[in-house]
């Protein structure tokens, strides 16, 4: 049983006989998160929601990996962890949460880079990711559990391997990577970029990382070259190839969590629609002029 704030609180020694207080904060399509307040000084308690095990969330691997984010300089601390329900308390970063408009802003690919870098810099994370057996994951919870898919999703396996193909002939070193940064999981603490939730990380291609947030973010081609120049210092065709066919990929996986989502969240939220938005742009992309091209381009390199 998901456990309520109030029993939390309860369980964690430290908060005994202080003055705590909690405000529900939203945003989030997976957990429950609260701002807490123990005499005045402020944290995030993160409840983990229902059924994530569907999701390919491991509670292990993201409490490790949170972690050593912290240690990077770019994730919360974890100030308390509460193992028999994967509860986490976190460090409250002061600052301002992201929005897509404001990271299509002049400037921050730059400071995305920046703080991308450091924590691929950082100590590796506890398991590695691969969107391409996180989607064969999701393929077989939809069958066991009788989830909805868009129309048209199993015929266009075969295009997901043209891609792994073209993806794996020039593969770059793996580094500890986010895979899930949409603009609400950057907060601006007015020095950097600070990076948050920490469910689907692991050790991935950095195209990988700047390809999914690119995607998240609405990024235009343009912005993708600049992404792609302030994190490795050049704008090489192969490397914004990678990138796009892994913003692709992005939309392919997350069109099925947005599926399982749909049959399985008890939150108040159009998952299924989100789930057919991404399919629909996934496949205006693998059916564009362009796609052949970044195939082409990430498999031969420059």
């Amino acid at each position: 049983m998901t456990p309520s704030i109030q029993e939390v609180i309860e369980r964690i020694p430290e908060w005994r006989g202080r003055e705590v207080s909690f405000q529900l904060l939203g945003g989030g399509l997976t957990n429950t998160n609260y701002r807490v307040e123990v005499d005045g000084s402020p944290c995030v308690v993160r409840i983990p929601g229902a059924s994530t095990q569907l999701l390919a969330v491991d509670r292990n691997n993201e409490y490790f990996n949170t972690k050593a984010a912290a240690q990077a300089g770019v994730g919360p601390k974890v100030l308390h962890y509460l193992p028999q329900d994967c509860v986490m308390v976190l460090e409250y970063i002061p600052g301002t949460t992201m929005s897509n408009r404001a990271l299509g802003s002049p400037g921050m690919p730059e400071r995305i880079a920046q703080s991308l870098l450091r924590l691929h810099a950082g100590p590796r994370f506890l398991t590695d990711f691969n969107m391409f057996r996180l989607v064969e994951f999701y393929l077989r919870m939809a069958r066991e559990h009788e989830v909805r898919v868009p129309a048209g999703y199993p015929q266009e396996r075969p295009t997901f391997g043209r891609i792994e193909r073209a993806l794996g002939a020039h593969a770059l070193p793996s580094v500890p990577c986010h895979n899930d940064l949409l603009a609400e999981n950057y907060i601006d603490d007015g020095q950097r970029l600070r990076l948050i939730d920490f469910e689907y990380s692991g050790n991935n291609d950095p195209c990988f990382e700047l390809g999914n947030t690119c995607q998240e973010l609405g990024y235009s081609k343009v912005q993708f070259a600049e992404l792609c120049r302030a994190y490795f210092g050049e704008v090489r065709r192969f490397q914004l190839a990678r990138m796009h066919l892994y913003a692709l990929m992005s939309d392919v996986g997350w069109t099925l969590w947005g599926a399982i989502q749909a049959k399985v969240s008890k939150l108040d939220y159009d998952f299924w629609g989100y789930c057919q938005t991404r399919w629909d742009r996934a496949l205006q992309v693998m059916h564009s002029a362009a796609f052949g091209d970044w195939l082409e381009q990430a498999a031969g390199r420059d």
